[in-house]
């Protein structure tokens, strides 16, 4: 049977990252641009500010969230606009906790306005760039999800022709597909999963795939002792499981074998999905589905992930390689 997933906790990442990333900019105030005059007054305006900008980039939130559940996220002019107009309402509340606080006298002139708008208007460029990115992650894993049901449903369909034909398979089928339907719902909810927990989908997936095929797909794994708490995005193995499937034995009259692998070197693990063929061509499905996955990757693990992808001898490998620092508690 799958393993569970570790339990989800009770954390509310969107309101951890406008924390962390506001705070961030009233630190960087308090120690870059206002290092002169420290004191209670700067402070007050700082942290101030950086509630203004957490209820400011709420409110612009919103708006994205309204504008794509009605199909009609906005376009780039609209974006622009936005964001002009959040940065002059975010210059507007600064200035008015300057003149609330005073921590450098009472404000005059307006020399220093135009270096405000621009620090502002980068701020919230680089938020609203990293919400898109953010949600263009979340959208593509729905949509692997989705990818996932409706395979489930072609397997459920040919496990109902198979019950007529081998009722003892069709058992076997049936608890996989259990197994792997309850991993897609499990899963979904995490950024990262173990190791451990992706191959026994993954396992369960090609158990069902050799009822259909038989002799013509031969699987061999070989994971080293200890991997099994490194992180990886969830159904990360699994699409490249799939995709040795489909363009290894799917392909091929007499099949392919499949090998799994998993090793470490110094701060690194690596994870290996091997099938006898030849890449596809430049620009397939499997190229676009592996720029997605590089992007998911980084997401998640940061830029020290990496997935690989060439022609060996004979063998297609996709090689995921983690940093192993990261890993999930059991």
């Amino acid at each position: 049977m799958t393993q569970a997933l570790p339990a989800r906790r009770g954390i509310h990442w969107y309101w951890l990252c406008q924390l962390a990333g506001w705070g961030s900019v009233v630190l960087f105030n308090l120690s870059f641009v206002f290092m002169s005059r420290p004191g209670a007054a700067i402070t007050a305006v700082c942290v101030g500010g950086g509630c203004a900008g957490i209820a400011l980039s709420h409110q612009w939130r919103r708006v994205l969230l309204r504008r794509r559940a009605a199909s009609r996220p906005l376009a780039w002019p609209a974006l622009a606009l936005g964001i002009l107009v959040l940065a002059s309402a975010q210059t507007a509340a600064m200035w008015a906790l300057f003149l609330v606080f005073q921590p450098f006298g009472q404000p005059h002139g307006l020399a220093w306005l135009p270096n405000a708008m621009i620090f502002w208007v980068g701020t919230f460029l680089a938020w609203t760039i990293f919400y898109h990115a953010v949600q263009a992650v979340r959208r593509a894993r729905q949509a692997e999800a989705a990818a996932l049901r409706l395979a489930l449903a072609a397997k459920e369909a040919e496990l109902r022709a198979l019950i007529y034909q081998d009722a003892d398979a069709a058992a076997r089928m049936i608890d996989q597909l259990a197994d792997l339907m309850r991993y897609a719902l499990q899963s979904g909810h995490a950024q990262t999963v173990p190791l451990a927990a992706e191959l026994a989908a993954v396992r369960a997936y090609l158990a069902i795939e050799q009822i259909r095929f038989e002799e013509r797909l031969r699987v061999a794994t070989e994971i080293e002792a200890g991997l099994e708490g490194v992180t990886v995005p969830p159904m990360a193995l699994q699409t490249l499981v799939e995709n040795a499937v489909k363009y290894g034995v799917e392909t091929s009259a007499a099949g392919s074998e499949i090998r799994i692998r998993a090793w470490r070197t110094a701060g690194a693990a690596h994870i290996e999905v091997a099938n006898t063929g030849a890449l596809a061509e430049p620009g397939g499905s499997t190229q676009v589905g592996l720029a997605n996955a590089r992007k998911r990757l980084a997401l998640a693990l940061g830029e020290q992930a990496a997935l690989e992808l060439r022609a060996d001898a004979g063998w297609v490998r996709a090689t995921l390689s983690l940093p192993e620092a990261v890993r999930c508690a059991y």
